[in-house]
């Protein structure tokens, strides 16, 4: 099975050198987020020109700060550069990103409507069916021709109608923080709503698997705990899914980091998440972990995300102990 990577954002690191030795490491493949600071697609391509076979992507960007035609533009670009490695990721991202970042309107008229259209379009743009055309309830496009490029569609998404769409249009899905015991009945709605719709190709399953390697397991599992608040505190659709199993304890979390405890949010994670929601510890355990997750019949490609409250020690621990040339 392929080993991936997410290269982290936040690292003085550089990301290209970082690429590099990831490819020589054995990594399969490498992703890159975008938030703020730091144009993932400008990255890529640098980290195109240096890497010879390793597959790249982004996970993700967001569906509200670049039209269909952008992304096609820039997915067709990258694939031809990379000679056919690109992968386009993409998602909803959060409410406080997309409000309070890019100045859009969150709700309208609502994020699966526009990731639903963005990814449609995008797919028409992408395609070989001549010129484009397009009705749609956000996008209206006329008489534009396709770009003929072989460019996968990967989609970040949680909530069952988010997953519908990934059923009926992606090649792929990366779920982030939906517990690990739980993806298989999250990707089992997927299938049949693929079969629903007469699709029979298969979807790649690509899920985050944040992961903190270090000799110090209490500060291993801490990073995962830091990493889970961050994430179910900012995100109500993380919140969400960690609270399908997790309920009480995802609302904790989520609270005290609203309310501006970020260290009671973090203590408020359980072992009993951590171990649902990442993997932490010594190498060793480390990698029968990440093995486990990896051994979940749905998943196709799993994806190393190293939290960003992980120190560079860490970070480069977890990325050495968890290559597939360390098995």
């Amino acid at each position: 099975m392929p080993t991936d990577l997410l290269l982290p954002q936040v690292t003085t690191l550089d990301h290209t050198e970082l690429s590099v030795r990831a490819e020589t490491l054995g990594y399969d493949g490498l992703w890159l987020g975008e938030l703020w600071g730091t144009s993932s697609v400008v990255q890529l391509t640098d980290i195109a020109a240096h890497t010879d076979t390793v597959v790249l992507g982004t996970a993700i960007v967001n569906v509200f700060s670049r039209t269909p035609a952008v992304l096609a533009m820039t997915a067709a670009t990258l694939d031809e550069v990379s000679d056919g490695r690109f992968r386009l990721g993409v998602g909803t991202s959060t409410k406080k990103a997309i409000e309070d970042l890019h100045g859009m309107k969150w709700d309208d008229p609502n994020p699966v409507r526009r990731a639903h259209e963005t990814i449609e379009l995008t797919s028409k743009f992408l395609g070989e069916d001549g010129r484009v055309e397009y009705d749609g309830e956000i996008f209206t496009v006329r008489d534009f021709p396709s770009l003929d490029a072989d460019v996968p569609i990967y989609h970040a998404a949680l909530g069952r109608a988010n997953r519908r769409v990934v059923a009926r249009l992606c090649d792929g899905w990366i779920p982030h923080n939906i517990p690990f015991p739980d993806l298989d009945e999250a990707f089992s709605y997927i299938a049949d709503q693929a079969e629903a719709a007469g699709r029979d190709d298969a979807i790649d399953v690509a899920p985050y698997v944040p992961a903190a390697v270090s000799d110090d397991v209490a500060a291993a599992k801490d990073a995962i705990r830091g990493h889970v608040a961050y994430y179910v505190g900012n995100g109500r659709g993380y919140e969400q899914a960690v609270a399908q199993r997790f309920p009480t304890d995802a609302t904790a979390v989520a609270e005290a980091w609203r309310n501006g405890d970020r260290e009671a949010a973090a203590a408020n994670v359980t072992d009993e998440m951590v171990k649902a929601l990442g993997v932490a510890g010594t190498p060793e355990r480390a990698r029968e972990q990440f093995r486990a997750v990896s051994e979940i019949d749905c998943i196709t490609r799993p994806i190393v995300t190293i939290p960003s409250n992980a120190d560079e020690g860490m970070v480069e621990r977890t990325i050495d102990a968890l290559a597939p040339s360390s098995y």
